[in-house]
């Protein structure tokens, strides 16, 4: 076997070498957003949301637990780690095409000739038989068209990782919000049970009044219109409790999970961390899903490069080293050594447009790749924006409602006094206790959208990724 020339294989390394690229320059495009954000919001020497691990975040053991499950079990973020390996695998195929890929090549031919057509007094038959190393069409990336494909590929591996984070992101900020809603449901609920109870006792207590001519008949009705009303409002609590519960069933994994810590009471303290806004360019960093439309705009712009190259001169190279003979049996007898060396230039003459048409056609997919990025960070300010802007407002709402509930506790209990005393008709203690039990639930249902309004602003900011400790960014290997 006569292995390929030293000299042809020098020349090969230096066409390896020689590629240029035409791709164009990358500049990250302006951010179209203020440089700070409309509400203001003091941060100084406070730690950034993505770096406060989930962890700190949800303090409660019973949360931890749940996000703990979703991360092991959840589907949706399965399915997003898989597209890892997915455009991995797809990556790893494209970069192959900058190497050549040598093969070990056999073959073998026979014919028959007949006699008037060879010329002989009888039919001719002839062998052909190879064996040896070969590089079939192998591509000089002279222009870079091979190389810009493959950096196309790296840069959709790199997008699918950061939709993989922004996936986990999600996952976080749902099972908080989806616990903290179920929280205030049962909160709720156990009020209207309380109320329900208490209905109960006075709607008994005004049945006997009644019925020894103490009270009328429209005020045993009234009572009779609370309780039911309590009622109705403990059954629909308990079925939109049970509703949260399976989401979170199956954003956990589609399984009960066994000997889960003990829910706790509903409060700030349970459950969260205080977030800082920081600065809006810190979202370029902070956000998965802004990083992950960058990295699709910087394989939009590699695409270009590929789509450019096309115009040029293409060469491949097909190489053979090895031994030939007429006959199977002479194959490796002395003086059987082969060797081939095959270049070929395709030189792109007319295409009817073709060409033009992929570079029109990568260019559009660049400029909707930019509005897309610049999209992505518009609406990243936007949601932080809205949380920032709702948060004051919030504290000032739960600090409302809550004035509200003390003043219907006090008079409550005066129209209780009143009405114990004959100064005030059972009218009253009716419009009384109706107004205190909507206040409960109002305040339940204002710190509620408070809590949510805090996760929110910890998964818009880009926090929920990190445990704990930040981990080693993955690469394609």
């Amino acid at each position: 076997m006569i292995a390929i020339k030293p000299r042809v294989c020098a020349l090969l390394v230096l066409l390896l070498l020689s590629a240029c690229s035409l791709e164009p320059d990358y500049l990250r495009p302006a951010a179209p957003i203020e440089s700070a954000w409309p509400t203001h919001d003091e941060t100084k020497g406070a730690t950034p949301a993505p770096d406060i691990g989930w962890r700190a975040f949800a303090r409660n053991p019973r949360l931890q637990a749940l996000i703990t499950a979703a991360i092991e079990n959840n589907r949706d973020l399965r399915i997003a780690t898989l597209r890892i390996e997915e455009a991995r695998a797809l990556y790893q195929i494209q970069w192959s095409e900058r190497l050549p890929n040598l093969d070990v090549n056999a073959q073998a031919a026979r014919s028959r000739t007949p006699a008037d057509l060879a010329g002989t007094p009888r039919a001719v038959t002839t062998g052909n038989y190879q064996v040896g190393l070969g590089v079939t069409a192998f591509e000089i990336d002279l222009f870079g068209r091979v190389k810009s494909l493959s950096d196309a590929a790296l840069y959709q591996f790199f997008a699918t990782e950061e939709a993989q984070r922004a996936v986990h992101i999600s996952l976080v900020a749902e099972i908080c919000k989806s616990y903290l809603t179920e929280r205030a449901l049962s909160r709720q609920r156990d009020l209207a049970q309380k109320s329900h109870e208490a209905y109960k006792h006075t709607y008994a207590l005004t049945q006997k009044r009644y019925e020894v001519g103490a009270t009328s008949a429209l005020e045993l009705r009234q009572y009779e219109t609370l309780l039911h009303n309590a009622r109705a409002a403990v059954v629909t609590l308990e079925r939109q409790r049970t509703q949260v519960e399976n989401a979170l069933v199956v954003l956990t994994g589609g399984k009960r999970i066994p000997n889960l810590p003990a829910s706790g009471i509903l409060s700030d303290d349970d459950i969260l961390h205080d977030i800082p806004a920081g600065l809006p360019s810190d979202m370029l960093e902070s956000r998965p899903d802004i990083r992950q439309q960058e990295n699709l705009l910087r394989s939009a712009n590699a695409n270009i490069g590929a789509a450019r190259a096309a115009f040029f001169p293409r060469i491949t190279l097909t190489l053979f080293g090895g031994t030939a003979s007429t006959a199977l049996s002479g194959l490796f007898d002395g003086g059987s050594g082969a060797w081939s060396f095959t270049p070929q230039l395709l030189l792109p003459l007319f295409d009817a447009g073709r060409n033009i048409a992929n570079l029109d056609l990568a260019e559009a997919r660049k400029n909707i790749a930019v509005a897309q990025y610049e999209k992505a960070i518009q609406v990243a300010f936007r949601e932080v924006a809205d949380a920032l802007t709702a948060r004051g407002l919030l504290n000032e709402q739960v600090d409302a409602q809550s004035a509200i509930l003390v003043a219907e506790t006090e008079r409550l209990r005066l129209s209780k006094a009143r009405y114990d005393n004959g100064i005030a008709s059972s009218l009253d203690v009716l419009d009384a206790e109706r107004q205190h039990f909507a206040s409960e639930q109002a305040l339940v249902q204002a710190r509620l959208t408070r809590l949510l309004n805090t996760v929110d602003l910890y998964r818009a900011l880009g926090g929920g990724l990190r445990p704990d400790v930040p981990k080693q960014k993955n690469t394609p290997g």
